[in-house]
């Protein structure tokens, strides 16, 4: 009975101290982003490699460490990029917006997503601030990321 109580004791402990770490380690949902700056917008068609799951409108928002480094090719902790996945509808001749299909973020923390490029990946299902969509601690998107060493793991560039 000694020995059953001492393995419930130390089960319950690692459960609790691995949501704590898993809790640690997510991305926050950046409230306020859409009033960063804006640096860019795309549109991800039928045929392209990324079309699924990102066929849609992209617009790219960065805070102000995040534009700081777009300026100057180097990111410090705490900048943050958004992109604001959209589906659309073509009408009338025009694309326009439709419903929100994600919203993606990069945060910088060199220490805290070190296995990550020191990058922390996340996005959030359509218009939600919970639901996570990433369960691997951002890896599959820090692969896609992974080539591009020169630019700090960002794809997007600023365009004045």
């Amino acid at each position: 009975m000694n020995l059953l109580y001492k393995m419930l004791v130390i089960c319950i402990t690692f459960f609790s101290v691995s949501l704590s770490y898993a809790e640690n380690y997510k991305v926050p949902y950046p409230d306020g982003y859409r009033n960063w700056t804006h640096i860019k917008s795309m549109i991800i068609e039928p045929g392209h490699s990324l079309e699924n799951p990102f066929q849609g409108i992209h617009h790219i928002y960065a805070n102000k460490k995040a534009l700081k480094g777009l300026n100057e090719g180097k990111y410090s902790d705490g900048a943050v990029l958004v992109f604001d996945l959209l589906n659309y509808v073509k009408k009338d001749k025009t694309i326009q917006e439709s419903e929100r299909k994600l919203v993606g973020v990069m945060v910088k923390n060199t220490k805290k997503y070190k296995n990550t490029g020191g990058w922390g990946f996340e996005g959030f299902a359509a218009n939600s601030k919970t639901k996570r969509l990433t369960n691997d601690g951002g890896s599959s998107c820090f692969a896609c990321h992974a080539p591009l060493t020169k630019e700090d793991y960002v794809y997007s560039q600023y365009r004045e």
